[in-house]
C-alpha cells in the first residue's frame, strides 16, 4: 500500500530532520512504542545524529528500539527515562548514573503524564508511529500502549508514517481513554473479547507539527528456544492450573490469563495448549500478544486475546501480517490503562503469571535489579497484574548462572511485588502454593517445594539461624545478604 493512500487531507509531510526543529533542546519526548514494536524510529535518529547539545527526557509505555534507547543514549541525549527499558546501552547508563531513570506501573502511567506531573507538558512533544494519519487522527502501528495519552498531553506531536507496518493493524485497535477524574464513569466492558472503542486516536489539529513517511520493521523480541527448564516449569503450572480450575469456582466457565513478556511466558503460553481444562474456554487478558498465542489460536486452543501489544518475533509479526483478516477476529489491542487495568484485571478475575530475578523465602518478589541495585528493565505491568489478579503466580527457573546461583534466596534485596500480592511460585522443582500460610509456613514450602537441591540444605540452615532469633518473620540479616555477594 502506497504512503498516498496512508496520509490524509493537508498535513505538514516533513523529513526527519527538519521535524527534530520541533523538538526543544531540554524537550520530554512522549514516545508510542510497548513490547519493543510500534516505537517511531526516524525522528529520535535524527535528534540523536544532529550534533544539537541535547538533555531529553523520554517517556515510552514499554521498551523500544535500538533508535532511541540507544542512539539516544550514545550521543548523551537522553537525561531522562520513563518507565521502562530493555537495552544494555540505556541499563548501563542508568546504573552508572548518566540517565536518571524511573520506574513506573502501567496502568497509572497516563494518568500520571497527564495530571500527576511526571512531565512538564509544556515543553512535551508526542512522537507517534502510526499506520495512516489525518488532520486530526492517527491510526497506530504494532503498539498502542499509552499514545492516546501521550497525544492528548502533549503540545506538540510528530507523526511516523510506517510503510513496512501494515494498514490493516487499524482492525485490531480498540481505542478507548478513560474520562478525567473525578467524573470518570466505570469502563463500560463486560467480557474480556468486547470492543468499546474506535480505531483511531484523535487530537487537536494545531497539535500536528510534522508527518514523517518511513519505512523499517521494528526490533522486536527474538525468543530462544524453551529450555528443559522452561519446558518442566511449564508442565508444573499446567499441572497446578488444572488443578484450580476444577476447584475453584472461579473458573466455572472460563480461564482468564496474563503472561509476562519474554521467553519464559512466550514458552509457558504455548505449553498451555496441552493442557487439561475440560470444556472452559481459555481467555487472554493481558499486556502482550507474543508467538505462543498464535499457536494458541491456531490451534482453536482460545477464545479471544486482549493486549497492548504485538510483541511477536520477527517471524511471528510476519505471520500475524499476512494473516491479519483472520488474526483480528480474536486478538485486541487497547490503550495500557484498560489492558492493565485494576477494575479490569479484578473484573475479569486474571490468572496473573510473571517472571521475577529472585524471590526470598517468605514471597518477597525482585523483578528488577540485580544485586539489589543493577537494574535491567522495569517492573512494567508486572505489578498491575500480582496485585490485583485473585490468583498471582510468579514462575523463574531455581537457579541462575548455570546453577551456581539460587534464585530462590533467604531475603531480596529489591522487592517489587511484596508477600501480599503472590499467592503461588513455581520453578521446575515444583509448586509452592502460599495462601493461608504464615511466614514461617511459606518459607519452609518455598524451600522444600521450589529451591534447587544443592541449594536446599543451606537454605533450611539459614531458616535454623533465624528462627533461634525469634521474630514473626525471622531473619539473620547478615547471612541473608552474604547470599548476594
Amino acid at each position: 500500500m502506497s504512503l498516498e493512500s496512508r496520509i490524509e487531507g493537508d498535513v505538514p509531510v516533513t523529513d526527519a530532520e527538519t521535524a527534530t526543529d520541533a523538538v526543544g533542546d531540554d524537550a520530554t519526548l512522549l514516545v508510542s512504542g510497548f513490547g519493543s514494536v510500534g516505537y517511531p524510529k526516524a525522528v529520535p535518529r535524527a535528534l540523536a545524529e544532529s550534533g544539537r547539545d541535547l538533555s531529553l527526557t523520554v517517556v515510552s509505555g514499554g521498551s523500544v528500539g535500538e533508535e532511541i534507547d540507544v542512539a539516544l543514549v550514545e550521543s548523551d541525549s537522553m537525561e531522562r527515562r520513563f518507565p521502562f527499558q530493555a537495552r544494555p546501552a540505556v541499563q548501563e547508563a542508568i546504573n552508572e548514573g548518566r540517565v536518571a531513570f524511573g520506574d513506573r506501573h502501567i496502568s497509572s502511567l497516563g494518568d500520571e503524564v497527564q495530571y500527576g506531573g511526571l512531565v512538564d507538558s509544556e515543553d512535551a512533544v508526542a512522537v507517534i508511529e502510526a499506520v495512516a494519519v489525518g488532520e486530526d487522527w492517527l491510526v497506530p502501528s504494532t503498539s498502542i500502549g499509552t499514545t492516546p495519552a501521550y497525544v492528548e498531553a502533549a503540545d506538540r506531536l510528530i507523526v511516523e508514517v510506517n510503510a513496512a507496518q501494515p494498514r490493516s493493524l487499524e482492525a485490531f485497535h480498540d481505542v478507548y481513554r478513560p474520562g478525567k477524574p473525578p467524573n470518570r464513569e466505570p469502563i463500560p466492558m463486560t467480557d474480556p473479547g468486547e470492543r468499546i472503542g474506535g480505531s483511531r486516536v484523535e487530537f487537536d489539529p494545531e497539535k500536528l507539527v510534522a508527518v514523517v513517511e518511513t519505512d523499517g520493521r521494528d526490533a522486536p523480541y527474538e525468543f530462544r528456544d524453551p529450555t528443559e527448564d522452561d519446558l518442566t516449569i511449564a508442565e508444573n503450572l499446567g499441572t497446578f492450573l488444572e488443578a484450580e480450575v476444577e476447584r475453584s469456582p472461579l473458573f466455572e466457565e472460563s480461564i482468564r490469563l496474563q503472561f509476562g513478556v519474554g521467553s519464559l511466558g512466550n514458552a509457558l503460553m504455548g505449553a498451555l495448549g496441552g493442557a487439561d481444562f475440560g470444556d472452559r474456554d481459555l481467555v487472554y487478558f493481558g499486556e502482550v500478544i507474543q508467538d505462543g498465542l498464535l499457536d494458541l489460536l491456531d490451534e482453536g486452543e482460545l477464545r479471544s486475546a486482549s493486549a497492548t501489544s504485538l510483541a511477536l518475533s520477527t517471524e511471528g509479526q510476519d505471520r500475524l501480517f499476512e494473516n491479519a483478516d483472520r488474526y483480528a477476529e480474536d486478538i485486541i489491542l487497547r490503550p495500557g490503562d484498560l489492558s492493565n487495568s485494576p477494575t479490569l484485571i479484578d473484573r475479569f478475575g486474571v490468572v496473573a503469571v510473571n517472571s521475577a530475578v529472585e524471590v526470598d523465602v517468605y514471597g518477597h518478589v525482585n523483578s528488577t535489579n540485580v544485586g539489589g541495585s543493577q537494574i535491567i528493565s522495569g517492573v512494567g505491568g508486572s505489578g498491575d497484574f500480582t496485585r490485583n489478579a485473585p490468583l498471582s503466580v510468579v514462575a523463574l527457573p531455581s537457579t541462575a548462572a548455570g546453577g551456581d546461583i539460587s534464585r530462590i534466596v533467604p531475603m531480596a534485596p529489591h522487592v517489587d511485588h511484596t508477600e501480599h500480592d503472590l499467592d503461588v511460585v513455581v520453578t521446575e522443582q515444583g509448586v509452592a502454593d502460599l495462601r493461608g500460610t504464615s511466614p514461617r509456613e511459606r518459607a519452609r514450602l518455598l524451600v522444600e517445594n521450589c529451591a534447587h537441591p544443592d541449594f536446599r540444605g543451606d537454605l533450611r540452615a539459614y531458616l535454623d539461624r533465624a528462627a533461634e532469633r525469634g521474630g514473626h518473620i525471622p531473619h539473620d540479616l547478615h547471612s541473608a545478604f552474604s547470599w548476594e555477594e
